[in-house]
């Protein structure tokens, strides 16, 4: 009897609701010359030892891995009378996995771009555009004929060939603007507008383009979809997107048309955190709640060098998936290359997945909750190219590690869908630095506010309308309890807050008057109802050292903090915290978040979890139990990767708050496989976690 690892029914694999059982992924993608080399035995048994239960598996579009039909379609030269993509596809499904086929049309040969100039990208110069890895290949325009035909083909042989439930399309978004003819003149006349020459968040030709640019591509994932459907109904096109790249699309044609997501975030780059892998899945859960998401993570580093054929620690790929599997990313991993020169990837990675295997079952009819949420600005994202977004989220990254650091769950809630229900989950959101936010936005955090909603808030939030227009005062000026006085200013050195009159938000800063200020600053009148517990220290030199003093005493406020009056709270920082804290680290600037979050929450968390050691914390939950996952971040390199071992941490104590109608809990440590007790002490659950390695997930049933 054939062993099948995954335990799909035979009705689940090729049922329009595939994807809910297609829970753990691996990915192989080959390279030209595999055909010739390549196992398929090894890569059977490593579905087993992974207990994979789905597989993507590279199929064609600059290479063809089966023999293809289609003109111009490039066949790896090494592949002979072999078809190692539908070898591949009947192995896996005879071990009743679900396979998606994988294609890749950002390139093309020499043949094919001559025979088609029109497929290419063409430079601002005019010049085709040579790929910049490989010359002698040519990138593609994705906005032309050549996705809309050639790719559609591709997909359409694919899909009748072959038993598979979807195609996945990688780097099929583009690599900047095209400047062929046929665009410059189906862009002109759309919008009146000549295609921009660079990124520019404040050129109206920049909007228009990033506007023109999504619709086409949203209507293109709809056509690959119906492609896809025409021939296998339950089948579905998949787009390869990041967490920040679905505000690129119209969302409810992504609700209707793509059911499951993944986010292609491999690794730590440079000095990316561990917790940087369950942030994809809480960006995505802000915008798709109940929208199952997988976590592509590769065994080599992700760094810019391009070391795709390599593997890098175990502990490291072991943390990538921990933390996306705690914030409810299913696992994925992906190895280039089928041959294998170094299989120091294959533990840790079948060690993971089993434990997912172990974890999944006791997760079934939970979901993330959360008190807090940071709003996900995509409406101030949109504004910057992609390759430029990462610097607008440095504010979002700055108060997203403080909350880690301070041991705080929370979430992520997208502002395209901040809908009275959608906010009303969360007790208090927080707007790191939603510069463009619309009228009909503003209005609704508003509204949260008058319902008993809290709010922090800092830097540019809401000065800018969506469409880049500068207000002459905040959009929410009447929730901050402040107005803008002058205009943004900075960059700017050796700035400083000083403590004012006590209160909870300048706890913790003993002997000291002041603490580092931001390198961005506005200056803003508080409202009468409002309390400044920072001032500004007027600017002075940093050089000479001699006249480093300050010449005038704090005024102005730095920190606005007010009742709402409707029960919430309000904490407005009008300067850059979350920017500075990322870069800097200040430990200063961590407490004020920690201490701005702690006090307009307005009461105790209702999940604490006290100790040594840093941890990313998720919370789920059911009517009957919750589900609090605890990733163990302490590590020698905790800020720079790759990580080399993880340090265990020993003795944590979590306080919960008994549901109403709950007594007591049934506990048990689902990693270590034991039992644990439970303490009522008043209105809260304590439970003891005698230690961690790299991961725990604690498991209450609650009881009466």
């Amino acid at each position: 009897m054939l062993h099948r690892p995954n335990a799909i029914s035979e009705a689940a694999v090729r049922s329009p609701e595939w994807f809910k059982s297609a829970t753990r992924w691996t990915q192989l993608t080959f390279a030209e010359d595999d055909p010739a080399k390549y196992d398929p035995e090894f890569w059977i048994d490593v579905f087993k030892r992974t207990k994979s239960n789905a597989v993507c598996l590279s199929a064609g579009g600059y290479i063809a891995y089966y023999p293809s039909e289609i003109p111009l379609h490039y066949v790896s030269s090494f592949i002979g009378d072999t078809d190692p993509f539908g070898t591949i596809v009947e192995g896996a499904r005879k071990l009743g996995m679900h396979v998606m086929a994988r294609v890749d049309p950002h390139a093309i040969h020499a043949d094919a771009a001559k025979a088609h100039p029109e497929w290419v990208a063409i430079n601002a110069d005019g010049s085709p555009r040579e790929h910049w890895a490989f010359p002698g290949i040519y990138v593609t325009d994705a906005l032309g004929s050549y996705n809309r035909d050639f790719t559609t083909g591709v997909i359409r042989e694919v899909m009748t060939k072959y038993d598979v439930d979807a195609v996945f399309a990688n780097r099929w978004q583009g690599h900047g603007v095209s400047y062929s003819e046929d665009n410059r003149k189906r862009f002109r006349q759309e919008t009146g507008f000549d295609l921009p020459l660079k990124p520019d968040a404040t050129d109206p030709a920049w909007q228009a383009w990033a506007a023109w640019r999504r619709r086409i591509l949203t209507e293109l994932v709809v056509y690959w979809d119906e492609t896809v459907k025409s021939i296998r109904p339950h089948a579905s096109f998949i787009p390869n997107m990041s967490g920040s790249s679905l505000m690129e699309f119209d969302l409810s044609l992504i609700q209707k048309h793509c059911p499951i997501l993944f986010v292609d975030h491999q690794a730590r780059q440079g000095v990316e955190v561990g917790w940087s892998a369950g942030r994809n899945g809480k960006r995505i859960r802000g915008t798709f709640r109940d929208r199952p998401v997988g976590l592509i993570t590769s065994i080599g580093p992700e760094e810019e060098y391009r070391w795709k054929d390599s593997v890098q620690s175990g502990e490291e790929i072991k943390l990538w998936i921990h933390d996306g599997m705690a914030q409810g990313l299913f696992p994925w991993f992906t190895k280039f290359n089928a041959c294998v020169p170094d299989d120091r990837w294959v533990q840790p990675v079948a060690e993971a997945f089993n434990l997912h295997a172990d974890i999944e079952p006791h997760l079934e009819g939970m979901q993330p909750t959360a008190e807090i949420a940071i709003i996900d600005p995509s409406t101030t994202l949109r504004h910057w190219a992609p390759e430029q977004r990462h610097i607008a989220e440095h504010n979002d990254l700055g108060f997203y590690h403080a909350l880690v650091e301070a041991r705080v769950p929370f979430e992520f809630l997208s502002d395209q869908v901040m809908t009275p229900d959608a906010l009303d989950r969360f007790k208090l959101i927080i707007l790191a630095n939603a510069t463009y936010l619309s009228d009909d936005q503003c209005a609704a955090i508003e509204q949260y506010v008058q319902r008993g909603g809290s709010v922090v808030a800092a830097h540019e939030t809401s000065l800018y309308n969506e469409i880049g227009k500068r207000r002459d005062d905040f959009g929410l000026s009447n929730v901050f309890g402040a107005s803008l006085t002058s205009a943004p200013r900075g960059p700017v050195k050796n700035t400083y807050v000083a403590l004012s009159d006590p209160h909870p938000l300048n706890e913790g800063y003993e002997g000291a008057a002041r603490i580092i200020g931001g390198t961005h600053m506005m200056a803003v009148d508080a409202n009468s109802d409002a309390e400044t517990p920072f001032l500004y220290v007027p600017d002075f030199p940093d050089l000479p050292m001699e006249e480093v003093y300050p010449r005038e005493a704090p005024s102005g406020a730095a920190v606005v903090a007010r009742e709402s009056g409707h029960g919430g709270r309000v904490v407005y920082i009008p300067w850059n915290i979350g920017e500075i804290f990322w870069k800097v680290l200040a430990p200063d600037h961590g407490r004020l978040i920690a201490n701005a979050v702690n006090w307009a929450l307005g009461q105790d968390h209702r999940v604490t979890v006290k100790g040594k050691g840093i941890i990313d914390i998720a919370v789920y939950e059911s009517e009957d139990a919750m589900a609090i996952f605890l990733v163990n971040l302490t590590n020698p390199m905790m800020m720079k990767g790759p990580l080399r071992e993880v340090y265990p941490i020993g003795e944590q104590t979590l306080s919960i708050e008994l549901p109403k109608g709950r007594t007591s809990a049934s506990v048990k440590l689902l990693v270590k496989n034991e039992t644990a007790s439970c303490k009522i002490v008043g209105n809260r659950a304590e439970i003891t976690v005698p230690s961690i390695r790299d991961l725990e997930t604690i498991h209450l049933t609650w009881q009466s």
